[in-house]
């Protein structure tokens, strides 16, 4: 269960770690099947290089994890992480995408963003996106930890990014088994791994409030078959019924129960 201190720290500093939420031979378990999904995905042509996010190779990328393995979707519905989840969102949120990302030795830093920015114009006055990463090795500032800039959940457009913003970042540190929970308005890059032998590995749930498209089309990504075995709590939050974007967001009380002690008087036809 998530503490309301991990929660409280969330909601003020766009961030928390939240350490040993699964075993690390479970974690180990999910960094096989990684590696699996990779080369699966590579069968279906889908490159783990990609240009435009990462300078080089090294720093290898999953999609579309949902279809790959149980283990991953165990982790993207983990009670934990949709606790932290909700406490952000509230009772409805979507799952918008399910990645992996390996920073191998050589590994270097992407751009600096914000996922947020990335999916909702400024100014960002509220949080509609957010990640749970989970770390399937050791994290560090060595092998490549994302990197942070503290405060910059306050920032509410591009113009607040100081021009010395690279001085500023520092690493998010954990260990294999371990979640880390962002808020979409913090501004990061994943950071370049300088060791020799040393692999960083995260599974990225990203989740959106509901009002949003996913990243993912689900229902075209996911044989009928898969869709068909989830569970009516994962089919609401990939989208997959008839209405996909019914957040409960005001007040649906019937007017008269609304203001019970105004008698409006109706004109009679």
């Amino acid at each position: 269960m998530a503490t309301e201190e991990a929660k409280a720290h969330l909601k003020e500093h766009g961030w928390v770690i939240i350490p040993d939420v699964i075993p690390k031979e479970l974690a180990l378990e999910a960094l096989d099947g990684l590696w699996r999904a990779k080369k699966a995905a590579e069968d279906d042509g889908m490159p783990s290089h990609i240009p435009h996010l990462d300078p080089n190779s090294n720093n290898v990328r999953i999609f579309n994890l949902m279809e790959r393995d149980q283990v991953f979707r165990d982790l993207v519905c983990h009670p934990i992480g949709v606790e932290m989840v909700k406490s952000v969102f509230g009772e409805n949120f979507l799952i918008s995408n399910l990645s992996a990302n390996i920073a191998r030795p050589g590994a270097a830093s992407m751009s600096l963003h914000s996922d947020q920015s990335f999916s909702f114009p400024e100014p960002w006055q509220g949080i509609w996106v957010m990640n749970v990463f989970w770390c399937l090795t050791d994290v560090t500032k060595g092998n490549g930890a994302t990197l942070y800039i503290p405060g910059s959940n306050k920032w509410s457009t591009r113009a607040d990014i100081p021009s010395n913003a690279p001085e500023l970042l520092v690493p998010f540190e954990a260990k294999a088994g371990d979640i880390i929970v962002m808020d979409g308005r913090l501004w990061h890059t994943s950071g370049s791994n300088v060791t020799k032998d040393q692999d960083r590995a995260m599974l990225f749930g990203y989740y959106t409030y509901p009002m949003m498209r996913p990243i993912v089309n689900w229902t075209a990504k996911l044989s009928k078959e898969l869709q068909d075995s989830f569970s009516p709590e994962l089919r609401q939050w990939l989208a997959l019924d008839i209405y996909g974007n019914v957040p409960i967001l005001g007040d649906m009380r019937y007017m008269s129960d609304q203001f019970p002690n105004i008698n409006v008087k109706e004109d009679k036809v």
